[in-house]
């Protein structure tokens, strides 16, 4: 597996004009929203080389308060984004410009070369790439990290590079998990009345970037590696979690009611955990 070595790699490439503006709109927006505050850092040796970064999904505005998170600590991360998102009105080309990675997982034989290409893609990139490896926000009654899938722990072998889990609080209480599925403006009444009372309610932002995950002890080429590699991640974000949320270690105080409750988490704490 990779090694720390004296970074003596070109600087990182300026990220496009049009995601550094997305970028700095993003940060008045989060700290319109509440109040944010970060812990960790990526590690000088790791800076301006190929990294990828793995966090929990907890809310619709998450992603927002990790953007936010990077940019104070001086990255410009590319996501790995749903088609849909890529394909969208306004946003879509101006994300693709911005050079962010597409899956789309309901096409299997698309899904096979788009690994392919984002492996080719993690191995030359100056930039962090961050994933969920949930795939999507927990439906834990805790709001523990769900089991998730190996893909982002696939990646991360078969293109060598380090991982830096990121653990994050407190985003679920700016907008409200919605629906899965958007059908009309009467589904998003509810996202609409959580994110504009969020301004007066002023939750408290949390994000914590771990060191990284040590997988030196897991053989790519053996079966099962993803599988133990993404229970390392995994196990990585959800003990950077604890901290974070102390005074809520059962449940979030801010109850959504719009969010699903349907699966049990098996990383959080005296749970027992699954088998690798």
């Amino acid at each position: 597996m990779f090694a720390l070595q004296q970074d003596d790699s070109p600087a990182p490439r300026r990220a496009p004009a049009i995601w550094r503006t997305m970028l700095n709109i993003d940060r008045g927006l989060v700290n319109l929203v509440g109040r944010l505050t970060v812990s960790g850092s990526i590690p000088p040796a790791l800076r301006g080389r190929p990294l990828l970064m793995a966090a929990n999904h907890i809310g619709v505005f998450d992603a927002f308060v990790l953007m936010a998170a990077c940019k104070r600590i001086g990255i410009n991360p590319r996501f790995m984004l749903a088609g849909g998102i890529l394909d969208a009105p306004l946003i879509g080309p101006a994300l693709r410009v911005s050079g962010h990675l597409r899956v789309d997982r309901q096409v299997a034989a698309t899904a096979v070369g788009q690994f392919a290409e984002a492996v080719e893609q993690l191995r030359t990139t100056r930039e962090p790439i961050i994933v969920y490896p949930e795939g999507r926000i927990s439906h834990d009654p805790g709001l523990w990290p769900e089991r998730g899938k190996t893909g982002a722990a696939r990646l991360a072998l078969g293109a060598d590079v380090p991982v830096i889990p990121i653990s994050q609080w407190g985003a679920h209480e700016a907008v409200y998990w919605g629906t899965e599925t958007v059908n009309g403006p009467a589904d998003l009444v509810p996202l609409a009345r959580s994110g504009l009372s969020a301004p007066l309610r002023r939750p408290r932002f949390k994000v914590h970037f771990g060191d990284p995950v040590d997988l030196s002890g897991v053989e790519p080429e053996r079966p099962g590696a993803g599988v133990r590699a993404h229970a390392k991640i995994m196990q990585a974000i959800t003990d950077g979690l604890v901290p974070l949320r102390r005074d809520e270690p059962v449940r979030p105080r801010f109850t959504d009611p719009t969010r699903p409750t349907d699966t049990v988490s098996p990383w959080k704490p005296g749970q027992a955990k699954p088998s690798r």
